[in-house]
């Protein structure tokens, strides 16, 4: 039989291998396949690279091209502040020293908000004040009430903050001694101290001691006083801490403290009796008698005889009149012989007269309630009167008496749960007055605090 061993070249013809043959073609294959994964898979990121989006490709290579610029810092604001000092002069009011800053309307709101506070109409003439602006718009405003306080108010955002604020004082504490050879007031000066020392000294002894008619040449005085500096420079004086007058051989000493915490302050002597008294000894410090307590007496403008049962004060026009004594006003007003006059009915049947006031004390009025030392006007001339003067009388039940010749009990004494706490007190402080020491301690102390700060 013939047999064709060679197949057609047009055809295809399937040849099976053996299965040991196929296997290293299946092994060679998968290498091949591996091998082109490896390539084009990103070895630091497990995703494929075939899987990474153009754009994404696209902007990583832009930032590698182009920098990076960092954004400019915003300028910084600055907020310009400026302080101006003054002193108020007269006729100033709120809107004057304000107007340029805030509104009528401004002001008006804060006149109302302030009343309770201060009443802005009762600014002084001759009070120091500090106003702020911040980028010429009103900060805050800042005025002397007195020696002790201020006023502040404070703008935030449409509204005002007022308060009440204790002036920051350094203070020193030192003794001062003085001999007195016509009047408490030229002593002081001579010794280079300022008339406020006088007055206060005088206001310590004012129940036991006339500073009109009982000072004697050779008379003398020391106290252990605060002086009180604002930025460095001197400002009047604080408390008188303890005190001594020689008036005629006789000592008076005096030692401040509080007897617990419902009553003020006061003087008391070593002892802890309140120097204080229903009456003042006289209702004005520093000036003269011109006329006394008399029933028959020259009277100089209607050129007659007739009693004065009053004590004729004479004082510069201006001067402030105090009560002798708590009590209530029940007359005020005006006469042609009297002037400007009021009277005060006190305790026990007394009554006082103040007469020929230039002006009344502010709110002064019938009825009104006013406490010893309290201002109730100032010396004139009104009615008939030869010059400034006032004209002071006493009556007891109706009857006139002679200030100067009542006795009047004393306020109460120190409590007997508080006497150890005053000795203790008193008893150094009584003891500096006889060393003479200059007391720098507290200053000391505020300067250590501010550099420790």
């Amino acid at each position: 039989m013939f047999r064709n061993y060679k197949p057609n070249r047009n055809s295809f013809v399937r040849q099976d291998y053996p299965a040991k043959r196929r296997l290293p073609l299946v092994i060679l294959s998968l290498g091949l396949a591996l091998c082109a994964g490896f390539f084009l898979v990103d070895i630091g990121d497990p995703q494929s690279a075939a899987q990474i989006p153009l754009e994404s490709l696209n902007s990583a290579a832009a930032a590698e091209e182009e920098p990076v610029l960092e954004p400019e810092p915003e300028p910084e604001l600055r907020i310009a502040r400026a302080e101006m000092s003054g002193t108020v002069k007269q006729g100033d009011t709120v809107s004057a020293l304000l107007g340029d800053y805030l509104s009528a309307q401004q002001i008006y709101q804060l006149a109302r908000q302030s009343k309770n506070t201060f009443a802005l109409n009762g600014l002084c003439a001759g009070q120091p004040y500090q106003l702020c602006t911040l980028d010429d718009q009103f900060d805050s405003f800042l005025y002397d009430i007195d020696q002790d306080e201020q006023l502040l108010i404070r703008r935030q955002d449409d509204q005002f903050e007022i308060s009440r604020v204790p002036i920051d004082y350094e203070v020193d504490e030192v003794v001062v001694r003085g001999v007195i050879s016509s009047s408490l007031f030229n002593a002081v000066q001579e010794i280079g101290e300022k008339p406020g020392l006088a007055i206060t000294l005088a206001d310590i002894y004012a129940w036991d001691i006339d500073f009109i008619l009982d000072i004697r040449e050779g008379d003398s005085f020391q106290a252990v006083v605060e002086k009180r500096f604002r930025e460095g420079e001197p400002a009047g004086y604080g408390r008188i801490l303890t005190a001594e007058f020689v008036n005629r051989g006789r000592s008076y000493q005096a030692v401040l403290f509080k007897d617990g915490s419902d009553n003020n302050p006061a003087y008391y002597d070593p002892a802890g009796k309140n120097l204080r008294t229903a009456f003042l000894k006289a209702p004005l410090p520093f000036t003269r008698i011109s006329s006394g307590f008399t029933m028959k007496r020259f009277h100089p403008i209607t050129k007659t005889w007739r009693a004065h049962p009053a004590i004729d004060y004479v004082a510069p026009t201006g001067t402030p009149i105090k009560t002798v004594g708590d009590g209530t006003v029940v007359r005020k007003g005006y006469t042609s012989g009297n002037g400007n006059f009021a009277e005060i009915r006190h305790i026990n049947g007394y009554s006082t007269i103040y007469l020929h006031m230039s002006k009344f004390a502010k709110g002064m009025g019938k009825g009104k309630r006013v406490t010893q030392g309290q201002v109730i006007g100032y010396v004139g001339s009104t009615g008939l009167a030869t010059g400034p003067h006032l004209c002071f009388r006493m009556r007891k039940n109706g009857d006139p008496v002679n200030p100067d010749r009542i006795k009047v009990p004393s306020a109460p004494a120190v409590s007997k749960e508080n006497m150890e706490e005053f000795l203790a007190l008193a008893t150094p402080l009584l003891a500096r007055l006889d060393g003479g020491e200059v007391l720098h301690a507290k200053r000391d102390e505020q300067k250590e605090t501010k550099l420790d700060s």
